[in-house]
């Protein structure tokens, strides 16, 4: 039978659809893309804001009219928070949520049996084991994503996350070294720790944070780059940064959400620093790790930001010198204390203001290679087109070279020809 899979939302979700992708690689169904007629769709879908919910709606549907006998199943956070909206969707199927993803094969072939609608879906919030999944190929990328740990104690004010993905759940140690093994034996170079909240990995482990799991995953045999997906600022110990300043195994690179640079907006979203402990860590960062990136994201237009709030970021950002911005303006979640908060900020104004960073962020990003142009950067090199291979360095530049499909999954030195934010050219 073919099967195909449409993913919304983070790379969390990716590897949660690899997973189960696994499952029934392994009883022999035939995976296609979801543009293609296939027997059985499998939508794991995104809620992190309420237009996510209506993707994942749409998405839905779409396959649903692509072959209507299909048998149609729905995953993930959507349909953890609002499983009876899905299923009175005319021809869904299976609906589970956030946990049951390890039953999926058995509730597809139940359905075929049975022909009976199934949902799924349970109470995550008091759960507290992680739903052992393993992934050992990805279909789309040269670099494996390795998933830690699920869920999230922070409950910002903007996030409906952890309602939909409950408490910090840690993987077992022993199951995390064992999938790193098995990638590096696929030929993966490079693994990016994954998780809904990665630095709160081992909090409800006893004796095992992840500082330890991070030193024993740097003496992987064969294992050439290690990176983290996203890390809070306030999780970066003493004792993992110099873990990272020691071992060139470590990406240098570090993905530290900022959300807003405005002290009084950090403290309506309930984030747990103020701009100036933010800043002080990330030049305690620098100082340990000279030339590290240090990519960040940013909310634009939370209820509230006044015009000078937003200057206030703005010029922060300025002052944090980020190599590259991830700019999101603010979107009004269902079920959040955000979305009750009183000074809504108009849709123009948002538009406004996220064109400012975004032309920001090519200034700091240009500036960012600029700098490096005379370095050696290591990089994993993953996709051609007609003229050029690209790939990701150590430190996250996008780069090119010409085109010579052999290098694919190959991780060479280059040095930077010409510099352009996206298409930096470089020779071997």
């Amino acid at each position: 039978m073919k099967i195909a899979f449409y993913t919304l939302g983070c790379k969390v979700n990716t590897y949660e659809s690899e997973s189960v992708w696994e499952l029934f690689k392994d009883s022999g169904f035939k995976r296609v893309d979801h543009k293609e007629f296939a027997d059985v769709y499998i939508i794991n879908t995104c809620t992190v804001t309420n237009s996510g919910d209506a993707k994942s709606r749409k998405a839905i549907r779409k396959l649903i009219k692509k072959n209507p006998e299909a048998v149609i199943a729905v995953m993930g956070c959507y349909s953890q928070l609002s499983p009876d909206d899905i299923f009175e969707i005319d021809g869904v199927d299976i609906v589970i949520g956030t946990k049951h993803r390890e039953n999926l094969l058995e509730l597809v072939n139940r359905f075929l049996n049975e022909r009976q609608r199934i949902k799924d879906v349970t109470d995550i919030s008091r759960y507290r084991v992680f739903d052992e999944v393993s992934v050992t190929n990805f279909t789309e990328t040269t670099r494996a994503f390795l998933k830690i740990q699920d869920g999230c104690n922070n409950f910002c004010t903007y996030c409906i996350i952890p309602y939909a993905r409950g408490p910090v759940r840690s993987r077992s140690k022993d199951s995390i070294l064992e999938e790193a093994r098995s990638l590096v034996k696929n030929n993966y170079h490079e693994i990016v720790l994954t998780g809904i909240h990665t630095g709160g990995y081992g909090s409800d482990l006893d004796n095992y944070s992840f500082f330890d799991l991070l030193n024993d995953l740097k003496d992987v045999e064969g294992l050439k780059r290690l990176r983290i997906s996203s890390i809070e600022v306030n999780e970066l110990t003493n004792e993992i940064l110099e873990l990272i300043s020691s071992h060139s195994i470590f990406a240098k690179h570090l993905h530290i959400p900022l959300q807003s640079g405005s002290d009084e907006v950090l403290k309506m979203m309930k984030r747990k620093y103020s701009k100036a402990q933010f800043k002080e860590h990330i030049d305690h960062i620098r100082r340990l790790i000279p030339g590290i990136a240090i990519t960040t994201d940013v909310i634009v237009g939370f209820p509230q930001e006044t015009e000078e709030m937003f200057d206030e970021m703005y010029e922060f950002i300025k002052l944090v010198n980020f190599s590259e911005l991830h700019v999101f303006p603010y979107s009004k979640r269902s079920g959040t204390k955000a979305a009750k908060m009183d000074g809504h900020i108009n849709g123009i104004v948002k538009s406004f203001r996220v064109n400012q960073l975004l032309k920001l962020n090519v200034e700091l990003a240009t500036k960012f290679i600029e700098d490096t142009k005379d370095h050696k950067l290591s990089v994993i090199f993953e996709q051609s087109d007609d003229e050029y291979t690209y790939g990701h360095s150590s430190t996250y530049i996008y780069v090119k070279v010409e085109k010579d499909e052999t290098l694919h999954n190959q991780l060479e030195d280059v040095i930077i020809e010409l510099v352009k934010y996206k298409d930096t050219l470089c020779k071997l």
